[in-house]
């Protein structure tokens, strides 16, 4: 976290902090046919519960929303956290320790469903899920993300680093090499992504460290559309505390993305 935002992020933290559970079970009368679905890990779980209040003060509230927790954390969930309960919000537990897990279970569960995935780390603005589910209108069929980058190569036709996978507005919000980063939000329709992604053991293998790796790979092998947002809400703020262990630091810093997208491209043949 930079110096600057740790004053938005404390007040905004306080200010969530002091809502009660019955003013966040009842805060919006308006809500959108969406599913929030996320994940965290042990060392964020004490402050996962100011994510989901922000969740819940959307101006748009969704139908639902699910976090994923892995098995270890049964039994572990902090009072904060567990009051939430009541309402739109539900823990359930997975056997997977990995990121992918935001995602997949749910897709099992509610096929029919719109999803959206978001971070553990963040508070969204209030208008965060209402700006997604207005693009999903605009484009049923699309995924769509808030953030994203585009997956790029040499003139060789090589892989380039993860730092040149920058977004080129030129090249049009819907460019097939755009790549959805899950930070800021993406909102999948039902069928967006191809059967096999539940297949544990290939993400185990070709993007163990990667979901939005994994989740672009079976978008591709879809052919489903992937779109930045027209229309992007406010930056969300980073919650204090939860930055010391980040896959940011083995993907990014170490190379690994590269890595896992050409370990996903070469078994899929996939092609940008």
């Amino acid at each position: 976290m930079k110096l600057k935002e740790l004053p938005k992020s404390l007040y905004h933290t306080l200010r969530l902090k002091s809502l009660s559970s019955t003013t966040l079970s009842s805060y919006s009368e308006e809500s959108v046919p969406v599913i929030v679905s996320l994940t965290t890990i042990p060392s964020r779980i004490n402050k996962v519960d100011i994510t989901i209040r922000s969740i819940l003060m959307q101006t748009k509230r969704p139908k639902k929303v699910v976090l994923w927790l892995p098995e270890s954390l049964r039994g572990k969930i902090p009072k904060s956290l567990d009051l939430l309960q009541q309402g739109v919000f539900e823990i359930k537990f997975s056997h997977l320790t990995c990121s992918h897990k935001k995602l997949i279970h749910s897709l099992q569960e509610y096929p029919d469903d719109v999803i959206v995935t978001c971070d553990d780390d963040f508070i969204y603005n209030q208008n965060w899920l209402d700006f997604l589910y207005n693009q999903h209108i605009k484009y049923p069929k699309s995924i769509v993300a808030n953030q994203a980058r585009m997956i790029r190569y040499s003139k060789e036709g090589d892989l380039l680093p993860y730092k040149n996978w920058i977004y080129d507005k030129d090249k049009g919000a819907s460019d097939k090499s755009i790549l959805p980063i899950g930070a800021n939000g993406v909102l999948y329709p039902p069928g967006a992504l191809h059967k096999d992604v539940f297949d544990e053991n290939l993400f185990f293998k070709l993007a163990p460290k990667a979901d939005d790796l994994w989740f672009k790979a079976m978008a591709l092998l879809q052919h489903t559309e992937s779109r930045l947002s027209d229309k992007i809400p406010p930056i969300p703020i980073p919650i204090m505390g939860t930055q010391k262990v980040s896959l940011k630091k083995e993907n990014i810093d170490k190379g690994k993305n590269v890595i896992q997208w050409k370990a996903l491209q070469d078994y899929f043949n996939l092609k940008l």
